[in-house]
């Protein structure tokens, strides 16, 4: 019986998707739930399971091809059997026309070992065809492991002094992926719409870092996760938001919308670039549950799990440029929101206590927001609120 393969249901906000890599080729058995392909939206990256066991019959859409939701892709046929040995049909060819002439080329090196629809792609971009590339997959296919490869050895090749040429500098045009491209789009939006400001002030991070080394392991062994930052900038924020609920609003054309409820959403960065999972409820987390939460969401960005879900919504942001090290920065509001907390590098630095220069661990905060909805005096009060919760940490609860 054939079955048919579908694109899986994509969110309200997202109209297409594109094919990034099939893991298998026509002629493949293949297990139901089995990874079949990866599909790019400008959030995610989607598995898509075979709904059954039996045989990759036909493949509709080839590595490339833009789709929409429920749009057919291949067919399983679940009575066939797997063809033995070689592949019984070609790969699936990419489509996209800048790629044509790699492509021929690669074609035409089939004798060298046929390359799997993801090396296809690498190869292409790289400009190399398959017949340079030593193929150990079975029947001597090329892999995407030996496109990579392939690909690391390419400078080494290009520095003999046979191929350089006076005068020109080596350069590589690559298209960006559709979330880098979001990610741009999303910005410019930012920049354009919204009359950004952003209000700086530092935090004195002594008090916090002498309660984690005080119940650090307590906290770990009660709850299963390290005692974090993150737990106490996410409180703090909270405790402001609570107080001043338009930094936790949004604009629709003329109107401010409040919201009875805090989602905040956690910057992370991730292989495929910056992503912003939810913290559904914050206000209603414990530390614990905040770090945990984070914890899952930063193996997820690892991984590539994030779900569509998780990436949705938020009414206020935080952005952690500490964990690369900076020291200052002016963070980008994430529209429809109107404010963003950036933190920072926490360093040792001289300040002025009671007439006396000291040392203390401080961190600069900086607050971004939309000064058409916020004015300059519930931008500042917020992020003193901020301030004031982290140097008197003793008021947000540890539940240990």
């Amino acid at each position: 019986m054939l079955i048919e393969v579908k694109v899986p249901q994509l969110s309200e906000s997202v109209s297409e998707a594109t094919l990034v890599s099939w893991h298998k080729k026509e002629g493949d058995a293949v297990s139901r739930d089995e990874n079949l392909i990866d599909i790019e939206t400008d959030k995610v990256v989607l598995e898509t399971p075979a709904p059954a066991d039996g045989v990759l019959v036909k493949i509709v859409k080839g590595n490339g091809d833009t789709v929409t939701s429920g749009e057919l892709i291949a067919q399983i046929d679940t009575e066939a059997k797997a063809a033995s040995g070689a592949a019984k049909s070609e790969p699936v060819p990419p489509v996209t026309a800048p790629a044509a002439a790699p492509a021929a080329a690669a074609s035409s090196s089939a004798a060298a070992g046929s390359p799997s629809p993801a090396a296809r792609k690498i190869l292409e971009e790289k400009g190399i065809t398959a017949a340079e590339v030593s193929g150990t997959g079975r029947g001597g296919r090329v892999t995407k492991e030996d496109a990579v490869g392939a690909n690391k050895a390419k400078p080494a090749a290009a520095a003999a002094p046979a191929v350089v040429i006076a005068g020109e500098r080596p350069e590589e045009r690559v298209p960006m992926t559709r979330l880098r491209a979001r990610i741009a789009e999303r910005l410019i939006q930012s920049k354009n719409e919204n009359a950004i400001l952003t209000t700086f002030n530092e935090v004195n991070m002594a008090p916090v870092m002498a309660l984690r080394k005080q119940y650090g392991d307590k906290f770990e062994k009660a709850h299963g996760v390290r005692l974090g930052f993150m737990g106490f900038f996410v409180k703090a924020a909270v405790a402001a938001l609570k107080k001043y609920p338009i930094l936790n609003a949004s604009v629709d054309g003329n109107d401010i919308v409040y919201h009875g409820y805090i989602d905040i959403g956690i910057a992370v960065g991730s292989p495929r670039g910056l992503v912003v999972p939810i913290l559904r409820d914050a206000d209603q987390m414990s530390v614990a549950d905040v770090e945990k939460k984070i914890a899952e969401y930063g193996q997820k960005a690892k991984d590539g799990k994030l779900s569509l879900e998780e990436l949705s919504g938020g009414t206020f942001s935080i952005s952690n440029g500490g964990v690369f090290g900076s020291m200052l920065s002016t963070p980008i509001i994430n529209p429809p929101q109107s404010a963003i907390l950036g933190i920072h590098a926490t360093k040792d630095r001289p300040v002025a206590e009671n007439g006396q220069v000291v040392i203390r661990p401080i961190n600069y905060l900086a607050l971004s927001y939309d000064h058409r909805i916020i004015d300059g005096r519930e931008a500042v009060l917020g992020l003193v609120a901020m301030k004031e919760a982290l140097e008197d940490p003793a008021r947000l609860i540890l539940d240990i």
